[in-house]
């Protein structure tokens, strides 16, 4: 793709890019506020009478609905901005496709190691896992699950051929890596007031 002004390939007027960045922010900050909060008031659990699992699966589901419309409102979006070619003919196909299959196997694998309270924040509401999931696809990537979300925005924005979509992407990553500043921290929290809890208790018996 040749060097073009950036009003040829991004078109601001269009108040879908801002609903889907808006989005796109709101998912990780909402969750890790409503995480946190869970953590330290079990608003959720006590909604559901105490059954902390329960209150995980509805926040499961609240995550991935929330999601599956992020990623609506990321396709309404390119669909309304410029359309330029942006890789070789040979390629605009096969690269997206790829990037996409990657990109799921990374979700999907990440997903299927740590389970439904693993992946969508289980250990807030004191469902821990017992040890640390270390096979693939962790044993690749620190953070499979944001990489192979980023991944498939990518892949959006190069199968529509989108160069707004780039934009996007690197705007999900950054989003990604600032969320990762807050949930990190607090995860490793969690599970190291288990271990000195454990250590405490073994140290009684």
């Amino acid at each position: 793709m040749a060097l073009q002004p950036i009003s040829e390939w991004l078109d601001t007027s269009k108040t879908s890019l801002y609903i889907s960045i808006l989005a796109i922010a709101f998912n990780p900050t909402a969750w890790n506020i409503v995480a946190q909060n869970e953590y330290r008031n079990k608003t959720i659990t006590r909604i559901f009478g105490g059954n902390a699992r329960r209150g995980c699966y509805f926040l499961a589901l609240m995550i991935f609905s929330f999601g599956m419309l992020r990623d609506h409102l990321f396709q309404r979006a390119l669909a309304e901005q410029p359309k330029i070619s942006i890789l070789p003919k040979e390629y605009a196909t096969t690269v997206p496709a790829v990037l996409f299959i990657v990109g799921q196997t990374f979700v999907i694998t990440s997903t299927w190691a740590l389970g439904i309270t693993g992946t969508f924040l289980g250990d807030y509401f004191g469902i821990l896992m017992d040890h640390r999931v270390e096979g693939f696809p962790f044993n690749v990537l620190r953070d499979p699950m944001y990489v192979g979300s980023t991944l498939c925005f990518a892949a959006g924005a190069l199968w529509y051929e989108r160069p707004a979509g780039l934009l996007i992407t690197f705007y999900v990553y950054i989003i990604y890596i600032i969320a990762l500043r807050f949930e990190g921290p607090f995860t490793d929290m969690i599970y190291s007031k288990r271990a000195a809890a454990n250590g405490s208790a073994a140290k009684t018996d």
